[in-house]
């Protein structure tokens, strides 16, 4: 009988990454940037541990002082609680080199170390779009921003935003009566809910969408954390909608994030005399898509870096995909990035050549297919 031990198992494998990925989260000193510049050099979190001192200090941003935190960290760190906090109420810890990390977050220039989340992630949210503005709202503020977000949600947007009082809670609210994927991002910790009137509303959130924080589970917010919570709501997006803000508004931090992350930045016009609409105003001024309707948003935005899954049988390329009929979407589906064959479609489509061809036409149109020639077409 073989006295070799055990191979390690996947789960304890991830088990150890997770360990590694949290005390890495949690050494003084190590920001979204360096923490980026560590694991490419070395691999994971693991690796980082793993290396010697000397390789270290090789990478960018790294010092002597922080060297030594890093060799004291195994012994100096234990992460046994934040962990035992995280599976008691229910909170799944996303670390950067976990698959379902969110791809559009991870190329911005600095992404969270680690994501807590309380619901669900899923990869159609990569098809999504912030929604932020003042904790003041008016009347008009709260209509728009929640005529916007059921519209979107209804279009199969997911709609971001930061729980704030406000637009952002009218926002969640709005995708939410849509039967929508919303998730909101906190500025503290999942546990430390800011405003504490919203908790209900984080609870309905993480039942249909995800709230999520990159501070440790009983963090309480600061006020230096909000702005940094609005690089992940703007990077988790395609784009931003600014309702209602005012010339300090923290909106606006939101909007030139947006504009740094390279996500489209939008903006809905007010009242002239009404001080929270003069930030949307100077964003309109220097460039901001004016919104007045969800096709505004679905016109100005490009196709997506790659491909996203709307549901198990649909994947889009575009967000004006998310405009179309049944019968458009069909046929747009049958049509591949390779060159396709008319006779290939029809066959595909099950519709009428005549109906076909028309829906191509269609789709030509609004630029999502592209003749190759008289009967050949490619999904662009």
């Amino acid at each position: 009988m073989s006295t070799e031990p055990a191979a390690e198992t996947s789960s304890d494998a991830r088990s150890v990454e997770l360990e590694a990925a949290m005390r890495l989260h949690l050494v003084p000193g190590i920001g979204p940037v360096t923490h980026g510049e560590l694991v490419r050099a070395f691999g994971s979190p693991m690796g980082v541990f793993d290396a010697a001192p000397s390789d270290i200090r090789k990478v960018p941003g790294v010092g002597a002082k922080l060297v030594e935190q890093l060799s004291l960290a195994k012994e100096s760190i234990d992460v046994g609680p934040q962990l035992d906090i995280c599976q008691q109420h229910d909170i799944r810890i996303i670390a950067r080199s976990d698959a379902s990390y969110p791809q559009p977050l991870a190329e911005i220039y600095d992404p969270p170390n680690i994501l807590f989340c309380q619901g669900e992630l899923q990869e159609s949210d990569q098809v999504a779009i912030a929604i932020v503005g003042t904790r003041h709202a008016t009347n008009y503020g709260i209509t728009v921003a929640t005529q916007l977000a059921t519209g979107l949600a209804m279009a199969g947007f997911t709609i971001v935003s930061g729980l704030a009082r406000g637009v952002d809670a009218a926002a969640h609210r709005g995708a939410l009566s849509a039967g929508g994927r919303t998730i909101a991002v906190l500025g503290g910790g999942l546990l430390k809910m800011y405003p504490p009137e919203h908790a209900p509303l984080a609870k309905e959130i993480a039942q249909s969408g995800a709230v999520l924080s990159e501070s440790l589970p009983m963090q309480a917010p600061k006020s230096g954390s909000f702005p940094r919570r609005n690089r992940i709501v703007t990077g988790l997006c395609l784009g931003v909608i600014v309702i209602e803000a005012g010339d300090r508004s923290g909106a606006l931090i939101s909007a030139r994030t947006a504009t740094e992350q390279g996500r489209e930045v939008f903006a809905v016009p007010g009242r002239i005399d009404n001080r929270m609409s003069r930030g949307c105003h100077r964003l309109i001024r220097d460039g901001a898509k004016l919104v007045e309707s969800i096709d505004d948003v679905l016109e100005e935005l490009g196709p997506l870096a790659s491909p996203a899954n709307v549901d198990a049988q649909t994947h889009i390329r575009h967000p004006a995909e998310l405009k179309l009929s049944e019968q458009e979407t069909n046929v747009l589906q049958a049509i591949s990035t390779e060159t396709t064959d008319f006779d290939a479609v029809v066959l595909a489509t099950g519709l009428p050549p005549a109906r076909v061809l028309a829906t191509i036409s269609v789709l030509e149109v609004r630029r999502l297919v592209r003749r190759i020639s008289g009967s050949s077409f490619v999904r662009v």
